[in-house]
């Protein structure tokens, strides 16, 4: 895994902006704690930072090919898990590769593919190839958005990077958000292709961008397609677990210390319990890590989101399997920490306001970082087969809104009440929502003689896979890659999503309740308790010193009433939330403090200008 930068400048010589270049590269040095390099020549730059994971001595970049019609350069990031078979093929058709790396095996597809070699990659990935043959760029973005990949159109070029800041790092961009930035920020949709910071763009998932002196063209090598399904309930259970087999032993694949991230729900189990039965195969075990709050299992309340801890859970999977487990017990000093929170505003550039959930995630991912590199996730699974509470919310299903969104308004109510009323006026954020959710439901195809019902399944499962799992994902790479973890992610395999996607719902809940094919296939590996489980999303701290510590923290900057923060925030409501005597605070509360003090660490870090008129 690693960070990659470049500029690409057709009307200037980009050998003279070799500090630039630097200064875009060590943006991604968290990414790439391993080794870095830069190529430069008259109309392209590329910048690498290398976290080293599969041939440690091969697979320096940037990696290039000098052919007689000009020099073929890359920077990758990510891991494409079929490339054993693609450096065969490629042997067969004269490639000859000088190194394990699997850099290499897709550098060498597109020299013999083009920009279609990414159609048999099978992995996660972001990069960028400077053909020199043809004085282009060609950008190209892993299928579910996986890895992060941005782009700044230029006058006579374009910008890009894994992460924002390393597009922020040249001059050329503007640090500038909108109106509409900061609605793709508070509605909580992640519309494909939006960066929020003004003239930023993402890649698209699934789909690649290509620069050259005539302009930009983009084009969309995969989407989520609606087809048939063929399958009776026992094929389909039998070939999502022939699927996970063969995904999670591609994905375990690494030549440095690997671990698993268990919770103690269906899919980090499920996920672990195969991992350990393959490396038992081999006489190797594998090492997983957990989250926990200090005095959360003893004092756990159940609320409507969570009826269970984790822990109890996670021990009977760990005993299973005979994992090597460990706890990473977490305190509210260390929940409610500004440098915690100024670490994850750094890694994600922006403030997405999930509070202790994005801190315990960062906190987690560092201290497993002592241990392992390489980590896999069942994050996405809930997407996939159906997990989530609102799949199963008549509100939610009736289609009027991001089913998501139903859940968030029952549990918080309208957090962003936070916000002063003449910014939620211009945002007018019920009318963008809905803008986008129209926008997201006509991307979808129905299914000749589909049912009312299976086609509104169909839609809600559209939106999570193509725009829920999207924000999650992000999520949890910015968090891991600030620390130089891997995280791989088996549940979003293009085969399994493809193949779950287009299951009737009917067979995706055969036995009444959430997951149904996971939990068939995986049941044989898997602890009673946790086939019993009812689905429990990331935990968050219960502790009552957590929003103690938060209450400090804003009345600390309603101290200095100047910070531009105020012109976004209500700062009348926000002295209601911290001036209050009971030791805990709405749901609604908390989150809408947790969101004021990001957006102040945000604006202190990266000096935004703010548009709203």
């Amino acid at each position: 895994m690693c960070g990659i930068a470049g500029w690409v400048a057709f009307d200037r010589d980009l050998r003279t902006e070799q500090a630039t270049v630097d200064a875009m590269t060590e943006t991604m040095a968290c990414r790439g704690p391993d080794d870095r390099g830069t190529w430069v020549d008259t109309h392209a730059a590329l910048g690498h930072r290398r976290l080293a994971i599969i041939d440690l001595p091969g697979g320096r970049q940037p990696m290039s090919v000098t052919t007689p019609e000009g020099t073929v350069v890359m920077v990758y990031s990510g891991e494409a898990y079929n490339f054993t078979e693609l450096r065969a093929e490629l042997t067969t058709r004269g490639h000859r590769l000088r190194t394990d790396s699997d850099t290499e095996v897709v550098l060498h597809a597109y020299l013999e593919w083009g920009a279609a070699a990414a159609e048999r990659l099978n992995g996660m990935y972001a990069f960028a190839i400077w053909d020199g043959r043809e004085q282009k760029l060609v950008m190209i973005r892993d299928r579910m958005g996986i890895k992060p990949f941005y782009y700044y159109p230029t006058r006579d070029g374009v910008l890009f990077g894994s992460e924002p800041k390393a597009i922020l790092a040249n001059p050329l961009a503007e640090r500038t958000v909108t109106l509409d930035g900061i609605r793709e920020l508070f509605a909580f949709i992640k519309t494909p292709g939006h960066a929020i910071w003004e003239g930023m763009r993402e890649v698209v998932p699934g789909t690649v961008v290509t620069v050259d002196a005539n302009g930009l063209h983009e084009h969309v090598y995969w989407s989520l397609e609606t087809r048939e399904h063929p399958d009776d309930k026992e094929t389909s259970v039998a070939h999502v677990r022939e699927l996970l087999d063969d995904i999670i032993r591609r994905q375990l694949v690494s030549d440095v210390p690997r671990c698993t991230l268990l919770s103690g729900g269906l899919d980090s189990s499920a996920m672990t319990a195969i991992a350990a039965r393959q490396l038992a195969e081999e006489g190797k075990t594998v090492r997983s890590f957990a989250v926990d709050f200090v005095g959360q299992t003893e004092n756990f309340v159940a609320d409507e989101l969570r009826a269970t801890p984790d822990t109890p859970y996670v021990h009977d999977v760990a005993e299973r399997s005979k994992t090597e487990h460990q706890d990473i017990v977490l305190d509210s000093d260390q929940l409610a920490d500004p440098q915690a929170r100024s670490k994850v505003i750094r890694a994600r550039d922006l403030p997405m306001g999930l509070g202790d959930m994005d801190t315990s995630l960062y906190l987690l991912f560092k201290a497993i970082r002592g241990h392992s590199t390489v980590a896999l996730s069942g994050e996405s699974a809930d997407e996939v087969f159906g997990g989530y509470k609102h799949f199963f919310d008549p509100e939610a299903r009736k289609g009027t809104t991001f089913p998501w969104l139903v859940q968030f308004q029952n549990r918080f109510g309208d957090d962003n009440t936070i916000l002063n009323k003449s910014l939620l006026h211009a945002l007018d954020l019920p009318r963008y929502v809905q803008d986008s959710y129209r926008t997201a439901v006509g991307e979808v195809r129905r299914l000749d003689g589909e049912s009312e019902f299976e086609w509104q399944m169909r839609k809600i499962s559209y939106l999570h896979l193509t725009r829920f799992v999207r924000i999650l994902l992000d999520r949890k790479d910015r968090a891991s890659m600030a620390v130089g973890l891997e995280v791989r992610v088996p549940f979003c395999d293009h085969r399994l999503v493809e193949y779950v996607y287009n299951t009737p719902w009917a067979l995706k809940t055969y036995d009444g309740r959430e997951k149904s094919l996971l939990r068939g296939a995986s049941a044989d590996v898997l602890p009673q308790s946790v086939i019993d489980r009812v689905k429990s999303p990331y935990p968050s701290t219960q502790d009552p010193k957590y929003a103690v510590a938060l209450r400090q923290h804003g009345k600390d900057l309603l101290a200095n009433p100047a910070h531009q923060v105020f012109d976004l925030v209500d700062s009348d409501r926000l002295r209601r939330i911290v001036e209050t005597d009971t030791p805990q605070i709405t749901q609604a509360s908390r989150h809408g403090l947790e969101r004021v003090l990001d957006l102040s660490l945000w604006i202190d870090m990266y000096s935004p200008t703010i548009k709203v008129s």
